[in-house]
């Protein structure tokens, strides 16, 4: 694998539910057993490695604060992830409810934060979501964007795809 600048790190920043694990309609990932990783994500996970780029997890968890689960099932959820997929650096979530806090999605919060401790240029950055608060969140902080699009919806996303799979291609043909 490549060796990453601690310097000037590139970072590809992933929103979890939708992207990394199949998104519950409706509802929200309370536990492992409703943790269900998308097909062919750990491929995607080691070709991003493999440009060098830093693999940061950054999620809007407004459960916790609904009352509906815990940090603790949150943080069992996430080291069942990162057991299952250890090509993850790191992970950034926000608990809150929408308008209560600058790290909720589509605030860039969780990115300024990861920025801090990796020292990550966002100009060689990513964002890979699949709503509009996770684009405008990667575009407000200077990082390119790519959309996963389940239905034939618009975006503002600088690049669109199926799946996490197809992002390895928009961005090996961008670095």
């Amino acid at each position: 694998m490549e060796i990453i600048d601690k310097n000037n790190n590139k970072a590809i920043f992933l929103d979890r539910d939708g992207v990394i694990n199949k998104q519950l309609i409706g509802d929200y990932v309370k536990n492992i057993g409703e943790f269900e990783i998308l097909p062919k994500v750990k491929d995607a996970l080691i070709e991003f490695k493999k440009m060098g780029y830093l693999l940061i997890v950054v999620t809007n968890q407004q459960g916790i604060a609904k009352g509906i689960m815990t940090e603790d099932d949150l943080k069992v959820v996430h080291n069942y992830m990162l057991k299952r997929l250890p090509e993850i650096d790191d992970i950034y979530y926000c608990p809150h409810l929408e308008g209560t806090c600058n790290c909720r999605k589509p605030k860039n919060g969780m990115l300024l934060k990861a920025k801090e401790k990796w020292n990550i240029d966002f100009a060689k950055s990513w964002m890979i979501g699949d709503s509009e608060s996770d684009i405008i969140c990667g575009r407000s902080s200077g990082c390119k964007t790519i959309r996963i699009l389940h239905d034939n919806e618009e975006s503002y996303a600088d690049f669109t795809a199926k799946n996490l799979y197809e992002c390895v291609g928009i961005i090996g043909a961008h670095i």
